[in-house]
């Protein structure tokens, strides 16, 4: 769990580095303009967290924005992750290499291995420590994790992740991979918590939302937040990225925390990390 203060706040990884618990996530966003133009109005407005991957095809314009900010690079947290037909030892560190020369920067702070390829991800996860080791990122970790797959991972690892980026919202809590996570120091961090828009199914919402003079949007982040899930929720749109960012005047009560929990239904948006083809 994390202290949760404003925009600015972080919670510290296992390693002593501190990591915005709230940041933009830019899934989907076009190279150039659509990227570049929701990066500097996040920036601007407070953001210091930027989330991308190789997948996305995006990073050399998310780096733009990063180096034309007018913030000290050291002021902006950047992710990135290497896509799962690239993993693998040596792939990796190639993989890694792209990123870097893509982005432009010295550093990344965190590189994830995006899903948990069978029988490659362990020797990924070398490639990462290698790189760790060398100090040209200062964070490493997973996405889409299940329990099983990190007890795999810790048979071979000599450093332990710092970060697991899941799919989390309140039709998959997940409650269980959270609480193995926080036992073993592994922040969780929730990619698509907005489910890509399919939040507005959950009509249950409405009435907290109503209760709190909030979106359900902003419900749902503040859930996360006080789950101690750091979250980045993806948008291009300038009114729902500060509406994204407007959690921090208010507070959700036990009771209704409990209530927006057992909205479960085990229901992903995404793919299955025990069972994908990509």
């Amino acid at each position: 769990m994390f202290t949760i203060s404003d925009i600015k706040g972080s919670v510290l990884l296992n390693n002593g580095v501190s990591m915005p618990y709230l940041g933009l996530g830019v899934y989907k966003m076009e190279n150039n303009q659509e990227v570049q133009s929701s990066i500097d109005f996040a920036l601007k407005h407070g953001y210091r967290l930027i989330d991308t991957a190789a997948l996305y095809y995006n990073e050399s314009g998310v780096g733009h924005s990063i180096r034309n900010s007018g913030i000290a690079r050291d002021q902006i947290f950047v992710t990135t992750k290497v896509w799962n037909s690239n993993q693998g030892y040596d792939s990796t560190l190639r993989a890694f290499d792209e990123s870097i020369a893509k982005l432009k920067l010295d550093y990344i702070d965190l590189y994830l291995i995006h899903w948990p390829v069978k029988d490659k991800y362990k020797e990924t996860w070398r490639a990462l420590e290698k790189i760790y080791a060398e100090k040209r990122v200062h964070a490493i970790g997973i996405s889409n994790f299940l329990e099983h797959h990190i007890k795999d991972l810790f048979n071979s690892a000599h450093i332990k992740p710092m970060v697991n980026q899941i799919e989390f919202h309140p039709r998959l809590v997940q409650q269980p991979l959270l609480d193995f996570c926080q036992k073993e120091q592994i922040v969780i961090q929730s990619w698509s918590p907005l489910m890509q828009g399919k939040y507005s199914q959950i009509t249950e919402l409405s009435a907290i939302a109503e209760k709190y003079q909030k979106t359900v949007p902003q419900i749902i982040l503040r859930w996360n937040l006080q789950k101690g899930v750091a979250t980045i929720p993806k948008s291009s749109n300038p009114q729902r990225i500060i509406e994204n960012a407007n959690i921090f005047d208010f507070a959700i009560s036990a009771q209704d925390m409990a209530f927006i929990d057992n909205l479960d239904k085990h229901q992903r948006i995404g793919a299955d990390p025990d069972n994908f083809d990509f």
